[in-house]
């Protein structure tokens, strides 16, 4: 099979997106950007056993080959208009390329999204590229340079489930016993196929301050805010939510307890908004702290005093395996 063969066999489908005036075939795509609305760009680069397991199955990787992505485009606010994506094989296999481009489908079909580009690449180590594209009014594009003293600090969903689910792909046999199936599948699932919170994005941008999606760690990335925004921060250590499946296993490994706040890729939205604004958060989302003038960040325990912490989140550079 040719590597043209192989874009029109997985990767050439109609698109019916107004917002795609060209897709495929030409040497750009165009793409038409609403009015009153900003071009919105964010690029990932995932390469196999850095950023997923090489045994991962290739639906998962196709699918949170995007959601990484998209989810970039919700902690702004924006709304998706196209999509590229680069592919490095070191061989063309088509069970594994017809599930690899499944899974990007499904995702993509999921929030109407179209494949409008990329290229295709011999190499020795399975690595892929995507860039996704959307926009924002600018007036109303999340930043996180924008947290204000007093503002609440929240984030959707629960955290640590990725960081859970990676210790039940590498070291199964760390797992807990009383652990059951479900929890095994959703801690699973919740590594290898997040949930871009692109709808909660588009709500939070007429009015949060600032926002950012947790990848590299809940602390890693407040931080970032943090120090985007001139500010610092309490938080409270009970309040982080936490799933059942990973209550479980923190009620059977204690030692555990703190990985939640350093483990990343979870892709919930961590934001802050007014204190009198938090009603117009309609969604499930979880107060975890407040900002503050006072620089620094501290986690405080349910007496108010502070814990120590561990490493706060990924370095690709520094760490040995696997993250996005």
């Amino acid at each position: 099979m040719t590597e043209f063969e192989l874009i029109a066999r997985y990767f050439s489908r109609p698109c019916l997106d107004d917002a795609v005036l060209l897709a495929g075939g030409d040497d750009c795509a165009a793409l038409r950007v609403p009015p009153g609305e900003v071009l919105l760009v964010s690029t990932d680069v995932l390469v196999s056993d850095r950023h997923f397991p090489a045994a991962t199955a290739p639906f998962d990787i196709g699918y949170k080959a995007l959601a990484v992505n998209l989810s970039d485009l919700a902690a702004m606010g924006g709304k998706p208009l196209g999509v590229t994506l680069g592919l490095a094989l070191p061989a063309i296999q088509p069970e594994w390329l017809h599930e690899f481009a499944r899974g990007f489908y499904t995702l993509a079909a999921e929030h109407k999204l179209c494949l409008v580009g990329g290229d295709t690449v011999k190499s020795p180590v399975l690595s892929l590229s995507v860039t996704v594209l959307g926009s924002a009014p600018p007036n109303h594009m999340l930043k996180r340079s924008g947290a204000k003293v007093g503002d609440l600090i929240a984030v959707t969903g629960t955290v640590g489930d990725a960081g859970f689910g990676l210790r039940a792909v590498l070291s199964p046999k760390t797992m807990p016993a009383a652990l059951a199936q479900h929890e095994i599948k959703y801690l699973h699932d919740r590594l290898n196929r997040p949930t871009p919170r692109v709808a909660e994005g588009q709500k939070l941008a007429p009015f949060a301050h600032a926002a950012l999606d947790v990848s590299d760690g809940l602390l890693q990335d407040l931080t970032h805010i943090l120090t985007a925004s001139g500010v610092g921060a309490d938080i409270s250590l009970n309040d982080v939510p936490l799933s059942p499946a990973a209550q479980t296993w923190i009620a059977a490994e204690p030692a555990c307890a703190l990985l939640p706040w350093s483990a990343g890729d979870d892709y919930e939205l961590l934001f802050t908004v007014k204190a009198e604004d938090w009603s117009r958060v309609d969604f499930q989302a979880t107060v975890i702290g407040r900002i503050s003038a006072e620089p620094g960040l501290r986690v405080r325990d349910a007496h108010g005093h502070i814990v120590p912490m561990p490493a706060q989140g990924f370095d690709h550079f520094a760490a040995q395996v696997h993250k996005r």
